[in-house]
């Protein structure tokens, strides 16, 4: 069984991920991966190294965002909104062009919230008009078909899913993870129900942010770093310690208590369907410096008047009488 990870997080989600592209990559490979995805919250800060570190050991690379999305205009909805995590892929050149407008975009005139809580979100409506080329999930449980779920509303969660799979057809996917929380096990068996009810493929991810289970401690400061907070503080963010990048075998082992094995398997195959689904970037082209025209010439008496001329020569007189 292969399975490739496209749900990750790197030093890029800054704070919030331990693990550094390269040993990353080393990882994947390590375990079998024929590519592998990054996927920083809000951000495209590691899409290029990603292409160089992967092209460099001969490994896919898949390029995207877990972006924030809601309801509503984002320029005219006040800061304080409900957002929602969307796993976001690039699956060809334009669908990387789309990613990098979107992202822009979400910078400039989307950022919602204050302090530590801030983050740069999109809407429904610019995403219907840049998603060409983009493969898109429903994330994890911050996204907003497993919130509606959560909040036992599941015919928003079906509406919601209807409208993703209207507008990307089969580049949606209903994404399930399992950290071992409570809540994973009731949304994941009403994720698999929307799904077959409306012919939507499943994937299976384990939200990444470091590399190993060896790494716990080191993200662990990195939150406490972000939140303020001392690891010896029991109120705090913490995560369940199984946030690595796992292989096939161990993906193979989670959801067993809640899902049937079938379909398990078939979540973790898709995620090499998806991978297969992605096109080699050629996004990168030639080092070329700017050309930028020079101004016409100037004469000499408008860029040096005479008075500081003048005054050197004054100066320097100044100099020779004083020697």
């Amino acid at each position: 069984m292969s399975f490739v990870g496209l749900h990750i997080h790197s030093d890029y989600s800054l704070l919030d991920g331990a693990s550094q592209l390269p040993p990353l990559v080393d990882q994947a490979i390590a375990l079998g991966m024929p590519a592998i995805a990054l996927t920083d919250h809000g951000v495209m800060y590691g899409a290029i190294e990603l292409i160089k570190v992967c092209k460099a050991k001969g490994i896919k690379p898949i390029i995207g965002n877990e972006m924030y999305i809601i309801n509503g205009d984002i320029e005219s909805t006040p800061k304080r909104v409900k957002k929602y995590h969307q796993v976001t892929l690039a699956k060809n050149d334009q669908g990387y062009k789309n990613l990098v407008k979107l992202t822009t975009v979400s910078h400039l005139k989307g950022v919602k919230g204050s302090g530590i809580f801030s983050r740069p979100c999109i809407d429904k409506g610019l995403l219907e008009q840049y998603h060409e080329g983009l493969i898109i999930t429903s994330a994890c449980l911050g996204g907003e078909i497993p919130q509606a779920i959560l909040q036992n509303k599941p015919d928003v969660a079906r509406q919601v899913a209807r409208w993703y799979k209207d507008l990307l057809g089969e580049d949606y996917y209903i994404e399930i993870q399992d950290h071992g929380s409570p809540e994973d096990r009731v949304v994941n068996v009403e994720l698999v129900k929307i799904a077959r009810e409306l012919d939507i493929q499943i994937v299976a991810t384990n939200d990444s942010h470091f590399i190993s289970c060896q790494d716990v401690e080191a993200h662990d400061a990195l939150l406490c770093i972000q939140t303020g907070k001392l690891l010896t503080e029991e109120k705090r963010l913490r995560y369940s310690g199984t946030e690595y990048l796992k292989s096939a075998e161990e993906m193979a082992q989670l959801f067993r208590d809640h899902l049937p094995q079938d379909v398990v398997d078939e979540a973790i195959a898709t995620t090499v369907t998806v991978a297969d689904k992605v096109e080699d970037y050629s996004i990168l082209g030639e080092p070329a410096s700017p050309i930028t025209p020079f101004p016409r010439a100037i004469p000499m008496r408008l860029t040096c008047p005479r008075w500081p001329a003048m005054a050197l020569l004054n100066a320097s007189s100044s100099i020779t009488t004083m020697s």
